[in-house]
């Protein structure tokens, strides 16, 4: 599904709040599970929200990774000499794509991105699309996913979700691979 709406109507803070990061009312399930009967830190690993800025607490890309998934990482235009790259030296495109890479080695069962493809330029943009469209189908996986850019959502949503002052409307897409 994807969602839109003008900046700052709360478009983020929901998809914090389904991780369970941010105190929420209400029930929120995953299949049979509900959020409330797992550790918060369980949830996240099951739901796994993208950030539109990823964080980063180590020097060198490697430390990041237990792994280096060849397959991922070469979906996005990585190379094992990745694992030594400083993290200070990264665009802010490069670690948004590492970001998703880092999420989706995870296995979640569920994504939240939250404008994963902000800073991407067209070819890393339909890159991270293809990755994120196959590894929901192999999975069969529910997807929420953000943007500004209703083309984008067109393209990848079966549905969308528009946030706006006076309503929030749901209406379906056709043609759409999500």
């Amino acid at each position: 599904m994807g969602m839109t709406g003008p900046s700052g109507i709360g478009k983020s803070i929901l998809l914090k709040a389904l991780a369970d990061i941010l105190p929420h009312q209400g029930e929120i399930f995953l299949g049979e599970i509900e959020s409330q009967m797992i550790p918060a830190p369980q949830w996240r690993r099951k739901v796994a929200l993208l950030p539109a800025e990823s964080q980063w607490w180590c020097d060198t890309v490697g430390e990041h990774f237990k792994i280096f998934d060849e397959t991922l990482f070469g979906q996005l235009g990585f190379e094992q000499k990745v694992m030594g790259w400083q993290i200070s030296h990264l665009s802010s495109g490069e670690k948004q794509r590492l970001a998703c890479i880092r999420l989706l080695i995870n296995q979640p069962e569920a994504l939240l991105l939250d404008e994963p493809t902000a800073n991407l330029d067209k070819d890393n943009q339909a890159n991270l699309e293809s990755l994120i469209s196959d590894y929901q189908k192999k999975y069969q996986i529910p997807v929420i996913w953000i943007s500004h850019d209703k083309a984008q959502l067109e393209r990848v949503c079966q549905q969308l979700l528009v946030l706006n002052k006076e309503n929030y409307k749901l209406r379906p897409l056709t043609g759409a691979q999500l």
